[in-house]
């Protein structure tokens, strides 16, 4: 039954290729501004693994850092916001306003007063924030009212409800966030390194760009592409073995 699930989207994939293969020698041919795959996989030998790998490396490890700094700040406040709901008035809506603010903009500002690496990892860090946030105090108040009834009748306060019911119940919530934050990081990281960067997928896209390789800037977008979906796949799961019990569709 599993495999079988499988087929229909690697069937899928399959079709998109050929579409794309034959789109890129007739459409598109004259333009050069969609290659075929098969242009796209000759460019990543004439490129070679270091070329990739290189920057990849960079921009995983800004992404890496900014998922762990904004989630785990995400998480401290969500479990503030649930204890003690005085503070969720009063940082709420700055939370929401970091999530609203552009990027570029803020990005420009975090480059004059950050250097290294600091500005993409605040970046990657701001772009998950806000999600990881809402989905950890939607996790936090779905506890079971019985149980938290159950813990307050014992003589247990928030804190004990927090630790004994909250927490457990806000894993499903919680991870539906982090699959989000995954890609969202990866995202927040290449944008940072346009923005300012020695190296990075961010800066071999622009320079790609600038140089009229259109084969490489593809190659590199596919190659984010790919990183960022096995982010999501690996977060999810982790939220499987992590959370058994939660309802699956």
């Amino acid at each position: 039954m599993t495999r079988s699930r499988w087929i229909p989207g690697a069937v899928g994939v399959v079709v998109l290729l050929i579409l794309w293969e034959i789109l890129g020698r007739t459409v598109f041919a004259d333009a050069k501004s969609v290659p075929p795959p098969t242009a796209i996989l000759g460019q990543y030998g004439r490129d070679g693994w270091e070329f990739y790998w290189n920057n990849a490396r960079t921009t995983l490890r800004e992404a890496a850092w900014g998922w762990l700094w904004g989630n785990g700040i995400a998480i401290v406040l969500a479990v503030a916001f649930v204890q003690v709901p005085l503070v969720e008035r009063a940082l709420l809506q700055l939370a929401l306003a970091s999530y609203c603010l552009p990027i570029v903009a803020i990005g420009t500002v975090l480059v004059v007063l950050f250097s290294g690496d600091k500005p993409k990892i605040i970046i990657a860090a701001l772009s998950v924030l806000f999600t990881t946030l809402i989905s950890m105090v939607v996790g936090l108040r779905s506890a079971d009212r019985t149980s938290l009834d159950l813990i307050r009748a014992y003589g247990g306060g928030s804190w004990t409800q927090l630790w004994r019911v909250r927490l457990r119940a806000s894993l499903p919530s919680l991870f539906a966030g982090l699959r989000i934050a995954a890609p969202a990081a990866m995202l927040g990281a290449i944008i940072g390194e346009y923005l300012g960067a020695e190296n990075g997928l961010g800066v071999a896209m622009i320079n790609a760009q600038q140089a009229f390789l259109v084969e490489r800037t593809w190659g590199i977008a596919l190659v984010a592409t790919a990183l960022s979906g096995a982010a999501y796949g690996l977060t999810a799961l982790a939220g499987r073995l992590l959370t058994p019990w939660a309802a699956r569709s």
